[in-house]
């Protein structure tokens, strides 16, 4: 008999076309369902137009909108017009202003148990929680499998997370994933899935495991996967979707590469500080602390359940004098629910303000606390300047300490107030799609309209024979994709023009970065563990890129925006040595007779000073096919020169 098998191996082995399961080997999967979001939707669908091809080719690709809400100009309407074109040309089908947040949407609507979905947003793995197997990429990974490719990655480890008891009144799922941040910390799951299983599992609902697989990402794991059970089928018979119920599970007995285990009796409410998802403390440590806005919604907890447990506990009351308090659900479905039970009544009798069924304040559009202003939110990241601004202090929350704290003007402990209990989802849900539009049968008449905001893309040169240069700037440890280009209402408009949002690279860090690389003739970024993490955000990669940035030189990457450098051509380097070395901005290095190392399978490289001191010793950790991707100048021209 064959060994048993965790359902991790179960879901790959489903889906792989290419290499061999092995810790770390580069593997490559079959993709049946893609999604984006428009922040990071219109750049791939310009390189789905570019690979030439008339149609997509999954079994089912959904183009959101969710992100970029805010229409102050023309720009946004104009992304928004060319993804509805786009899709109607390519098959895919749109989901207009105003439908919900991607993830929200795509687990009540499309997703399935044992289905592969890779999409243009880290938060994809959201769909894990009903068995999917959903992985968070770049859009050009998800404009090459549009067209037909399969999707690239190293073999993860899987990681069991057995589950036991029962989350006690007061606790919820989000402290579920807070308390896994508190043990692991930001760079614990990268290059592993978090696989739960165990007794505890089966008291979660689907919506409470959505908010553990979606924050999965803060831990860097590729995805994270929950069996597909009663709980799963229970869901899908609601959205009365039950035709794509199959049970999926872990073979009895099965190994993992690593074990975690948590007793759910045991959580108490926890909180993450500013500026990390990982800077997790019970809510004890930080009671007290004044509140001046709190905001629920996100892909992270908007469900139906997450806001009845709010109006719960606003019933009644009044949110305090001091304090904001805006609401988003997470999708029309949500939205009628909350309305239907009575809920919104409740929310908004108590002073809540209703936003838009979409990303909001979690992006930075819109919601910017004041300046020196504490939010309490039930989003994923606080990271700094993700909330917009700089001059302010996030704390993550469950919605239940956010709506406690709401009340209070504090932080408090959400079990010290009384609550009455929310108000059950009916077992008929509201499930109006009609603001999902399919893709016509013919698209021969579809015109694609582009605004003027709208730019070709770039495209790189092959790689050169030497590369290096300056070292523009040098970082620190957990560079998020937020520090190398913030998200917020400003920059993200400028997601389709990259010569435009190539000017805001390091705003945040180092306002002259892009000037200076340009007068440099671009160059370097130095940089400590675990660079790139948060956002799939290729704009993170490819803006560098476009300035000339030519190696990143750090101690360890985060998974997405490695492949994202590669997929720009850009050479992803790792010290040699474990501390590091001694590079600072203004040092200048060169990696000579590149080409040949790269193409040679080189793993060990020196890069020589330009004022002639001890050369730099480097790792260039690359499969074959990465190494065909750089010498190419990046994937579209190796896709475009006949590679898959």
């Amino acid at each position: 008999m064959p060994d048993p098998q965790n359902l991790t191996r179960k879901l790959i082995g489903a889906h792989l076309v290419a290499g061999e399961m092995g810790p770390g080997e580069e593997i490559a999967i079959r993709v049946d369902q893609t999604l984006s979001q428009d922040a990071t939707g219109t750049l791939a669908y310009l390189q789905l137009e570019a690979t030439g091809v008339d149609r997509v080719r999954t079994d089912l690709s959904v183009s959101y909108v969710d992100h970029n809400m805010l229409q102050a100009d023309f720009r946004n309407a104009d992304d928004h017009a060319y993804l509805q074109d786009v899709a109607a040309r390519f098959g895919i089908h749109f989901s207009r202003p105003g439908s919900g947040i991607c993830h929200q949407v795509h687990l009540e609507r499309f997703a399935a148990p044992g289905a592969s979905l890779i999409g243009t947003d880290s938060h994809t793995p959201t769909c894990g929680a009903m068995g999917s197997l959903a992985i968070g990429c770049g859009g050009l990974d998800v404009a090459t499998a549009m067209a037909g490719s399969p999707y690239h990655m190293r073999m993860p480890a899987a990681v069991g997370v057995e589950l036991t008891g029962a989350l006690s009144p007061g606790v919820s799922a989000k402290d579920v994933i807070l308390e896994l941040l508190r043990r692991l910390s930001v760079r614990g799951g990268v290059g592993r899935v978090m696989e739960y299983w165990g007794p505890g599992v089966a008291t979660l609902s689907v919506p409470q495991r959505a908010t553990i697989a979606n924050m999965g990402a803060e831990l860097g794991a590729t995805t994270s996967v929950f069996p597909s059970d009663e709980m799963t089928l229970d869901f899908l018979r609601r959205q009365r979707r039950e035709r794509a119920y199959r049970p999926l599970a872990a073979d009895e007995g099965a190994a993992y590469d690593e074990a975690v285990s948590i007793d759910l009796s045991s959580l108490g409410p926890l909180v993450a500080r500013p500026d990390s998802p990982d800077a997790v403390v019970p809510v004890a440590e930080v009671a007290g602390t004044p509140v001046d806005q709190v905001a629920v919604g996100s892909c992270t907890n908007s469900s139906y359940s997450d806001l009845a447990e709010v109006a719960a506990i606003l019933r009644g009351r009044t949110v305090h004098p001091r304090v904001t308090m805006v609401m988003s659900p997470g999708s029309r479905q949500v939205l009628g629910l909350i309305a239907g039970t009575g809920a919104l009544s409740d929310i908004v009798g108590a002073g809540v303000r209703l936003l838009e069924s979409a990303c909001g304040p979690c992006a930075g559009i819109g919601q910017v606390p004041r300046h020196g202003g504490v939010s309490v939110r039930s989003f994923n990241r606080n990271f700094p300047g993700r909330s917009g601004g700089l001059d302010n202090s996030v704390y993550l929350a469950s919605p239940a300490v956010c709506a406690a704290a709401a009340l209070a003007g504090a932080i408090v402990d959400p079990r010290d107030l009384a609550a009455g209990r929310p108000a059950p989802a009916p077992e008929a849900l509201f499930t109006d799609d009609s603001g999902i539009i399919p893709p016509p049968p013919d698209p021969s008449a579809v015109r694609i309209r582009r605004g003027p905001n709208i730019k070709p893309l770039p495209r790189a040169a092959a790689m050169a024979d030497s590369v290096g240069g300056e070292v523009l700037i040098a970082l620190g440890d957990n560079i998020s994709t937020d520090h190398i280009l913030p998200a917020g209402a400003a920059t993200l408009a400028l997601r389709s023009n990259i010569p435009a949002i190539a000017e805001h690279v390091f705003a945040y860090v180092d306002p002259g970065f892009a000037e200076r690389a340009r007068s440099a003739g671009g160059g370097i970024i130095a940089a400590g563990e675990n660079y790139g993490q948060g956002s799939s955000r290729e704009h993170a990669a490819l803006a560098p890129a476009y300035l000339g940035v030519s190696i990143v030189l750090a101690r360890s990457f985060a998974r997405i925006h490695r492949d994202n450098l590669v997929n720009y051509g850009v050479l992803p380097l790792t010290f040699a040595a474990p501390e590091g070395a001694a590079v600072v901005a203004g040092d200048r290095l060169t990696l000579r007779g590149a080409r040949g190392l790269v193409a040679g399978g080189a793993t060990e490289v020196a890069l020589e000073r330009g004022d002639g001191g001890p050369a730099v010793a480097a790792r260039m950790e690359l499969s074959e096919r990465q190494r065909a991707i750089v010498l190419a100048g990046g994937l579209l021209s190796y896709v475009g020169a006949g590679g898959a």
